[in-house]
């Protein structure tokens, strides 16, 4: 059996619950600025990667507006990241619902990051980012000593 447009969005809903509850589990001054290596990235600079594309994804796939932008510009705290990051959600559920499944099978040259591939291909590839940077966030909670929010509550 196969996903269906709206089984899949309903998949993309349960993981950005997930995603929120982990920034939600975040003390407000580590989630800007903690990172356990100098190589890696605080987990907010993450959940901006994952609503800017899907900010931009959304609108090259709806609108056919193909726009990298950092939606989050000069957000500092925890209540902003995920205010910014539930209405970038809201949006996307307005335009999913004026989608087919038709418009998410078209194969086009990714723009932001280059292969050619089906729209719904892209917006699983969105999907593992966020899953990846989620996991990411995770490890950083353990390793600060907080208890992570239950993976399967979705």
């Amino acid at each position: 059996m196969f996903l269906t447009k709206n089984d899949f969005f309903e998949v993309l809903e349960g993981n950005r619950r997930l995603t929120i509850r982990v920034i939600e589990a975040f003390p407000e001054g580590k989630l800007f600025s903690y990172t356990p290596d100098e190589k890696l990235r605080p987990f907010a600079e993450m959940v901006k990667e994952i609503v800017n594309i899907e900010y931009g994804y959304m609108q090259g796939i709806a609108l056919d507006k193909w726009e990298y932008k950092d939606v989050f510009e000069g957000v500092a705290t925890k209540e902003d990241l995920i205010k910014i990051s539930n209405e970038i959600r809201e949006e996307t559920r307005k335009m999913w619902e004026e989608m087919n499944e038709e418009r998410l099978s078209i194969v086009v040259k990714d723009p932001f990051f280059g292969p050619e591939q089906s729209h719904f291909a892209r917006l699983q590839y969105a999907l593992e980012n966020e899953i990846h940077h989620r996991g990411q966030g995770y490890t950083y909670l353990r390793i600060l000593g907080l208890e992570p929010p239950e993976f399967y509550v979705r």
